[in-house]
């Protein structure tokens, strides 16, 4: 009977070894040639091994596209540039809601600065565990890295946050002077939170309560990040200068009056259930798509 629990605890433990030594040939073998090809790149898991994807044509903006979110754009500017030129900054999130410049406030850092080497790797969420293997793939490299997580929301039982907690923290495993963390979220605690969280309170001998731990790992994960940026919805006058913005970006040949377009953006924002520079950019294309389709029909 003994004979038999100890080899069966041999063969858990050689198979831990195993999977331990797989892991590190898969992250030996992952080739850094990728990152001399792009200015942005894709971490992706195939066959549990990771590996970075070149994105040959990136979506680049300018900081004049930027709508309506002037004194968000100049925090994460400024702290963008100190980064690419090599000083020191700020691990960064963005939250609020949607469709206002959170992400597009990235791929327009990424425009201005890429002369200075700057270079985004973008990260799905569920790939976050690797978070710390990547930083160390790029350790030694010159250029600054952003990994971008974007649309970041943690439920209950998803536990990758703590990989997050830990490289936000600066650990000595994932400390790195050249990578830094951007990451959006439409909701300010990233962690769901929910009513049982603030009934789990202990009481200690002389009677002092105390909030339940799982409250504080929750609502700590924002804390993390030195800079916080929120985003608002559009007010009606913003959201129409925006609207009006795109479609003079789109070429838009006024063949309805600025009243009557007015109107039917309004009525398509309240179909979409949101005002946004998103939705302005998408009312705009219609219009300009359906004016262009009209053109062509009675040529």
């Amino acid at each position: 009977m003994e004979l038999n629990q100890t080899l069966s605890s041999l063969i858990s433990e050689i198979q831990k070894l195993t999977q331990a030594i797989e892991k590190v040939a898969n992250y030996q073998d992952i080739s850094l040639e990728v990152l001399d090809q792009a200015i942005a790149f894709r971490w992706e898991r195939e066959n549990n091994k990771g590996n970075l994807i070149a994105i040959r044509k990136p979506q680049l903006i300018s900081f004049d596209s930027l709508c309506n979110i002037d004194q968000q754009l100049a925090k994460v500017k400024l702290n963008t540039e100190a980064f690419a030129k090599g000083l020191l900054a700020n691990n960064v999130l963005m939250t609020g809601s949607r469709g206002t410049g959170k992400s597009s406030i990235v791929k327009a850092c990424l425009n201005e600065y890429h002369h200075l080497g700057l270079r985004v790797i973008e990260l799905e969420k569920k790939y976050l565990e690797d978070l710390p293997k990547i930083i160390n793939l790029l350790n030694d490299r010159d250029e600054r890295y952003i990994i971008f997580c974007d649309d970041l929301a943690f439920e209950a039982g998803d536990s990758s946050y703590a990989t997050l907690k830990t490289v936000l923290d600066g650990s000595l495993a994932t400390s790195s002077s050249n990578t830094l963390i951007y990451a959006t979220s439409n909701r300010k605690h990233m962690v769901a939170e929910y009513n049982k969280d603030n009934t789990e309170i202990n009481q200690s001998d002389n009677g002092e309560l105390r909030p339940g731990d799982s409250l504080e790992q929750k609502i700590s994960l924002a804390d993390r990040f030195g800079l916080q940026v929120n985003f608002y919805g559009f007010s009606q006058p913003e959201y129409l200068k925006t609207v009006q913005f795109w479609l003079n970006q789109y070429q838009w040949q006024q063949q309805e009056d600025w009243d009557h377009i007015q109107l039917k953006a309004i009525q398509y924002a309240t179909q979409q259930g949101n005002r946004s520079g998103r939705i302005a950019n998408q009312f705009a294309k219609m219009v300009v798509g359906q004016e262009m389709l009209n053109t062509q029909q009675h040529i």
